[in-house]
């Protein structure tokens, strides 16, 4: 028997966790997933009024959504929103977890910084969300920044999956660097990802950008071919480019274009990230 693909979304009653469960809505209906959604409190006697609170919440969001028949669980948890959202994708087996972020208001105050502790935590991939609301068509064009550590290659197999559900076109930017030696990874870099998605009968452009700056140069770019969504990796603890820095992420993930962001950690990224898109 198939298991259930199952997708995640921690819900704080916000304008940006609606947004991220039309997100998963959307995406749930093109790949056949059930929605699972998210609520921690801090203390048994809140779980009553949050139950109820939740349920109404998510009955009104599904009733504007455009995938009404999708299956929505809903959960609430006592416990510390860092910890709980990792480890309960992995007891209910999700493959995605969607997650709003904002500014430091609201309940669990998930700002961007507070966003990529979440991230760093979990072995599952994110689709980190603003307010702006997902096209119909969900997402048709795909930013991936491939950067020259080698660990960014491993989103290459998940992106290239969603790309198949949704029929996006995928924009490889890469950063142009003036060194020999540098300038002979990028060049390897442009033939993999034009051969990598090649093979899949998916449409690639490849596109270098200055390395100084890269973070926003890939939101530059991203607006300019209607981007979507933006494919990063989060390489080390609390670092997503490997050539940028630590500095950086935050910016990705609030960028001012409100373009939602698919984070993966590399750990067992080859297994484990495949389960949803096959």
């Amino acid at each position: 028997m198939m298991k259930e693909k199952k997708l995640l979304v921690p819900f704080d009653f916000s304008e940006v966790a609606e947004s991220a469960i039309e997100h998963a809505l959307v995406t749930a209906k093109v790949v056949g997933a059930e929605v699972h959604v998210l609520h921690v409190v801090s203390k048994k006697e809140s779980i009553k009024e949050a139950k109820e609170k939740l349920e109404a919440a998510i009955n009104k969001v599904k009733a504007a959504s455009r995938a009404k028949e999708v299956t929505i669980v809903n959960h609430v948890r006592i416990g510390n929103i860092f910890d709980d959202i990792a480890d309960f994708s992995v007891e209910i087996g999700a493959e995605l977890i969607f997650m709003g972020t904002h500014g430091a208001t609201g309940w669990q105050h998930i700002t961007g910084s507070h966003a990529l502790k979440v991230v760093t935590n979990s072995p599952t991939p994110f689709i980190i969300v603003q307010e702006d609301k997902i096209a119909e068509s969900g997402y048709n064009d795909i930013v991936v920044p491939l950067d020259l550590a080698k660990e960014t290659k491993q989103k290459l197999t998940l992106v290239a999956n969603m790309a198949k559900y949704f029929n996006s076109k995928v924009h490889v930017i890469i950063p142009d660097e003036s060194d020999e030696f540098l300038k002979h990874t990028v060049k390897a870099n442009i033939i993999f990802a034009n051969k990598f998605f090649g093979e899949r009968g998916i449409s690639c452009t490849t596109t270098l950008a200055p390395s100084s700056g890269f973070d926003k140069e890939v939101v530059k770019h991203a607006v300019k071919v209607g981007g979507d969504l933006i494919a990063i990796m989060n390489i080390q603890k609390n670092q997503i480019f490997g050539v940028i820095g630590a500095t950086h992420e935050q910016y990705m993930i609030t960028n001012d274009a409100k373009i939602p962001v698919l984070i993966i950690n590399p750990i067992n990224a080859t297994n484990a990230y495949q389960a949803i898109f096959t």
